[in-house]
């Protein structure tokens, strides 16, 4: 990569639609400025750049990655630095994220500092990626799922460079390289199918590594059929699968359209119990009816298991709430009276069963023993 640094004026740069940490947000060439700029600002932590600048002024010593496409200077790398330049010069932008104006007001010196920032031109974009994919996938300034898995894509797929070299190249030893791509594999087959929509997802934006998770584990990859399939395959899928992806994207992210929300709201304990779920058919078509994730994950335990579980929890609500009792009972509320008195005759029902339960069971195996004595 040419190392030579050219001093360019801010306003001649431009944000680069492609990037990949707002690649989930699904810009074009055509979206506005000040929507990246937005984006970026709101989700990407651009305020504690601009602090930083307005404290210290602009940092010359790493210069942004650009390249000359389509008759603009297109920023490869520093995207967040210069969304705070910008921000910083153009007081309309504030105004139009939202934010406190005088939060970058900036003294002259530091004003003078971004003039001209540095810039090193790149020929191409793949003269740039060993760099910038040390960096952001498995160096000091990583990128989340998505965005790691968008650039490997368009490495692999535009420049032609296998998944091996890439993750050799940016010293990744734990075959993240591969489960990140084959993760964005599974979603862009799902869009080809027309089973899903990154635009009609229930949150505002793609939680990829939902997915990324879930795909390490056997119960996600049995289900939508991809055990044993390579990691650098392209559509991974097996056709007769098509219905299972859509469903299991829908679970993650859920649908607008449909009305359906996400079964997942948390990575974790979620995307291990949707595992659970996908390995029980049973629990399946709970799911499929609308049961909630945390009751069909019940559906697909041992009974003995959620039993267990459920006494245990009632366990530990009851001391909390003997706990708060002092504090939190005046001894005037008759509904809490009330709801006490159905627990305490709920628990004397449910000990009373298991006690019937475990003297019939200690009574007949007495008389097993005896007729084996015999």
């Amino acid at each position: 990569m040419n190392q030579q640094i050219q001093y360019i004026s801010p306003d001649q740069l431009h944000f680069d639609f492609r990037n990949p940490r707002i690649a989930e947000f699904l810009p074009t060439p055509n979206t506005p400025e000040k929507e990246i700029i937005k984006i970026l600002w709101n989700v990407m932590g651009v305020e504690e750049i601009a602090l930083s600048i307005k404290a210290s002024g602009f940092f010359t010593n790493e210069p942004l990655i650009a390249i000359s496409e389509n008759g603009k200077n297109i920023v490869l790398e520093g995207n967040r630095r210069l969304a705070a330049i910008k921000c910083i010069l153009d007081p309309t932008i504030a105004d139009f994220i939202g934010i406190n104006k005088n939060t970058l007001n900036i003294s002259q010196d530091a004003r003078d500092t971004l003039d001209q920032i540095p810039v090193i031109f790149v020929s191409d974009r793949k003269d740039a990626w060993k760099f910038i994919g040390f960096k952001h996938i498995n160096g000091p300034a990583k990128w989340g799922s998505y965005a790691k898995a968008q650039y490997i894509s368009q490495i692999k797929n535009e420049f032609d460079i296998p998944l091996e070299e890439i993750a050799s190249q940016i010293g990744d030893t734990h075959k993240t390289v591969q489960k990140l791509y084959q993760g964005l594999q599974v979603i862009e087959q799902a869009e080809n199918l027309g089973v899903f929509n990154r635009t009609d997802i229930q949150a505002n934006r793609l939680y990829f590594s939902h997915l990324y998770t879930g795909l390490t584990y056997e119960g996600f990859k049995d289900y939508i059929g991809i055990t044993g399939i390579p990691e650098d395959q392209s559509n991974p899928v097996p056709e007769d699968k098509k219905e299972e992806l859509g469903e299991l994207l829908t679970w993650i992210y859920g649908s607008k359209k449909q009305d359906t929300p996400a079964a997942v709201q948390s990575q974790n304990p979620d995307i291990r119990r949707l595992e659970a779920v996908l390995k029980n058919r049973e629990a399946i078509h709970a799911l499929r009816d609308g049961v909630p994730l945390y009751q069909a994950y019940e559906i697909s335990q041992p009974k003995e298991e959620t039993f267990e579980q459920s006494l245990l929890e009632a366990k530990r609500a009851l001391q909390k709430a003997h706990s708060y009792q002092t504090e939190g009972f005046d001894g005037e509320d008759e509904s809490l009276m009330k709801h006490a008195a159905s627990i305490a005759k709920l628990a004397e029902e449910l000990y009373d069963l298991m006690e019937k339960k475990y003297i019939s069971l200690k009574e007949t195996g007495k008389k097993k023993r005896l007729f084996d004595e015999d």
